[in-house]
């Protein structure tokens, strides 16, 4: 699974077994997490966070296990920050991660890996 901020071009992915709601959820979790991180290193205080930064926007795909209704509710709940946006059915090109794909598949494209760690 993988990310790209539209502003400054910052990626960050996270290598997964299976493409599922929960593990969907996971690493949405480690990410407001990291993003929290962030907010309390730039010298701000915890309990201003869910009021006083940055709404972030995160724009999906229409995979179901994007869409599975009680994960929904639980990050709207529970991470008040991130705003879900989907991308309309069929639409790849709106979606910027794909480009970061595409180099990513390049990069390993006929390469031999010895393990998962090192390709990870």
């Amino acid at each position: 699974m993988g990310g790209l901020c539209y502003h400054d071009k910052k990626r960050i992915n996270f290598v997964i077994k299976k493409g599922d709601a929960d593990v969907f959820y996971e690493q949405l979790t480690i990410l407001y997490n990291l993003i929290l991180q962030e907010w309390i290193e730039k010298g701000n205080k915890i309990e201003s966070f869910n009021d006083g930064s940055v709404k972030i926007v995160i724009i999906l795909d229409n995979a179901s296990f994007h869409k599975r209704k009680d994960i929904l509710e639980k990050i709207e709940t529970e991470m008040p920050n991130l705003i879900l946006e989907f991308l309309p059915p069929y639409s790849p090109n709106y979606n910027l991660i794909e480009l970061v794909w595409h180099s990513a598949k390049e990069y390993i494209a006929h390469r031999l890996f010895e393990s998962i760690q090192q390709l990870e």
